[in-house]
């Protein structure tokens, strides 16, 4: 049963959510901590304590861990993370010496990607691309069954393609990004006005969310989903620029569908059908070529450990002797070795003992 388990812990950058994972991407265990977010020693306590409490019920194989950050292509160190203490952050040895386990890096979505291929919206597809809608985006490419993670690791952050010369400016440096059309942050941003504002909507926004600084895109989708008419204008908006900037990746990668993740993808149907007409309508080669669907992550917000626990189990099956004993032979040959050696040393060299042996 060992063999089938493995650990996936997904940290992002308010809380991290952990879990048992079986084989068949089944979660049968889970837990769940606050993010500690000014010390990376404190996120790898939390790590070997979430661990630590698995090991008391379950023998597991592995621990895969999607992080919020630049993981670079080894898939060992964080290299970046807007939301963390993560600089240059050896993790994956850090987390191996503190589980005494294999242990496996990823960004996050290219871990609710990779689960989104094997177990959701996307299994027996060979190429998708996953874009998950949050406070920003973020995404993950899987291409000939196998992540895609670019030179550097660093594929995937479609929420920083231009899509608006001299637009908006976003909080990594540029202007008219992405998400500063197509994401929560512009949900949140509208969301805010109002309640500043003091509108009726406004107000009923900034109650439920209970402060204005904790007002999301989520809460935004669920108004939406009340029956709310304004917050269901502000988020075709947000699909119409989904589907232009869905069908720029598709005229780079051509995959044969998109995920669409992440909390803002809770308005559904809302969200999704101006973003395919939007696709259609702007398409590089429309109506001339075979058009990839457009569909909804079925995973939800367990993607993401679902993934990594998944990749890590995977990485430490291949990394495995591939015959039973294989491992007992090899150090019995280790062991032999030297006297094998010893004994070819002491024949006889001489020309007339190599006839005696011959004769």
């Amino acid at each position: 049963m060992a063999d089938k388990l493995s650990i996936g812990i997904d940290i992002g950058g308010t809380k991290i959510a952990a879990g048992v994972v079986d084989e068949d991407g089944h979660v049968i265990d889970r837990a769940r901590l606050e993010t500690p977010t000014s010390s990376a020693a404190d996120v790898l306590d939390a790590i070997g304590s979430l661990t630590s409490g698995f090991l008391k019920d379950h023998h597991v194989q592995a621990v895969g861990i999607g992080a919020a950050g630049f993981v670079d292509a080894s898939q060992s160190t964080v290299l970046f993370s807007p939301h963390l203490a993560w600089r240059h952050e050896p993790l994956r040895d850090a987390a191996a010496r503190r589980t005494g386990l294999p242990v496996l890096v990823d960004n996050d979505a290219n871990c609710a990607g990779w689960a989104e291929h094997r177990f959701g919206a996307a299994q027996n597809q060979s190429d998708l691309v996953l874009i998950t809608l949050g406070t920003g985006i973020g995404g993950a490419i899987v291409l000939d069954g196998q992540p895609y993670r670019g030179q550097f690791g660093l594929a995937g952050e479609f929420g920083h393609m231009q899509v608006v010369p001299s637009g908006r400016e976003c909080e990594c440096g540029n202007t008219g990004c992405w998400e500063q059309y197509a994401s929560g942050r512009v949900l949140m941003r509208r969301a805010i006005a109002e309640a500043d504002a003091g509108s009726a909507l406004g107000q009923q926004l900034l109650q439920v969310a209970g402060d204005r600084d904790r007002i999301a895109g989520w809460h935004v989708a669920d108004a939406a989903n009340a029956g709310d008419e304004q917050c269901r204008e502000w988020i075709a908006e947000v699909g119409d620029w989904l589907g232009v900037g869905i069908a720029n990746l598709a005229a780079a990668l051509d995959p044969g569908i998109f995920v669409i993740g992440g909390g803002v993808s809770d308005a559904g149907e809302m969200l999704l059908a101006p973003a395919r007409a939007a696709f259609a309508r702007t398409l590089t080669g429309r109506g001339f070529r075979d058009e990839a669907r457009i569909t909804r992550a079925h995973l939800g917000p367990e993607a993401g450990l679902i993934g990594a626990a998944d990749m890590a189990r995977l990485a430490a099956k291949r990394r495995r002797p591939g015959q039973p004993g294989a491992r007992a032979r090899v150090r019995k040959a280790t062991r032999t070795a030297p006297r094998a050696t010893a004994r070819a040393t002491a024949r006889p060299t001489s020309r007339a003992a190599a006839r005696r042996r011959r004769s």
